[in-house]
């Protein structure tokens, strides 16, 4: 189990994080979410034991990282694919790894299966391509048979296939009851792979649930289709949440925040035709986009 406490950093007068609090539990596989600078990183990196929190606690299976005598075995984390020596073949790095723990080569080897690296073990590093490199820091996550694996961005630079096996894996990881905790910018991913979510935004928590469940307080979005479009948008506008017109279809709207029985009542009480009424469900990219959108650091104008 990963645990977070009221985590708190602050670099002079700028806080990064703050009073965050969640537990990752073994079994599943939790999504860490958030916009770019909401602070994923520091946290992973306080979690890890890399930056010390300037208030509240990070622990893994109760302690802190650096307190367990062989954190190896009890979290495996990839949070920088690269950082590696480029001279070492990718055997010799996790060999070097393995005897700091007194990890059997055997078990190098294993690995090394798992990520699907043994007829590359013993090139240079400085000449594996990005994706390469990522099943490396992978394999290397896994070396010590850890309890818990904590993942950056494990996607970036695979290939399909690539993106598949990690898939799998993180699947297979929680089934074997492993904690699991993976950061990612990939809704689509998150969707097919999450159990459950940690979402934050300007370093606060902004939702700790299921999957499902955001995707449901998200709402639904109603397709309505109609010759009489514009007529019906000014009697919905004022009770909707969001309503929207498609640029290439002027007689087709999406509605959130208002039923499909009630839109079709409306329409029937001003005798307006319907072509089509059909609830879409959100999907996780939109709940998120809703949920932070006060959080993004950045936003980009409309084209």
């Amino acid at each position: 189990m990963i645990r977070a406490e009221e985590l708190t950093k602050r670099y002079g007068d700028r806080t990064v994080v703050q009073d965050l609090s969640f537990t990752v539990r073994p079994g599943s596989v939790t999504g860490f979410l958030g916009p770019n600078g909401a602070g994923k990183s520091t946290t992973l990196r306080m979690l890890l034991g890399l930056d010390a929190p300037t208030r509240g606690r990070a622990t893994v299976a109760g302690r802190p990282y650096a307190a367990h005598p062989a954190p190896l075995t009890q979290v495996g984390a990839l949070l920088e694919a690269r950082s590696l020596h480029p001279g070492r073949s990718a055997r010799a790095h996790l060999t070097a790894l393995a005897l700091t723990h007194g990890i059997p080569r055997s078990r190098v080897e294993h690995v090394l299966a798992l990520a699907g690296l043994t007829e590359v073990a013993d090139r240079r590093v400085k000449g594996f391509s990005l994706g390469m490199g990522q099943r490396l820091g992978i394999a290397a996550a896994l070396l010590g048979d850890p309890a818990a694996v904590v993942l950056d961005e494990p996607v970036n630079g695979l290939d399909p296939e690539g993106v598949l096996w990690i898939r799998t894996l993180l699947t297979s990881l929680a089934a074997e009851g492993r904690t699991v905790l993976v950061s990612s910018h990939l809704m689509s991913e998150m969707a097919i792979t999450a159990d459950h979510l940690i979402v934050i935004g300007r370093g606060r928590l902004l939702a700790d649930t299921t999957v499902a469940e955001l995707v449901r307080t998200a709402g639904t979005t109603v397709k309505v289709v109609s010759p009489e479009a514009d007529r019906l948008r000014a009697l919905l506008a004022p009770r909707a949440a969001r309503l929207t017109a498609e640029a290439d279809a002027p007689d087709t709207l999406h509605v959130t925040g208002i039923d499909a029985p009630e839109i079709g009542r409306t329409a029937a009480e001003h005798h307006l035709p319907l072509y089509e009424l059909t609830p879409l469900t959100a999907s996780l990219e939109q709940a998120f986009m809703d949920l932070t959108h006060d959080s993004v650091e950045y936003q980009g104008a409309a084209a």
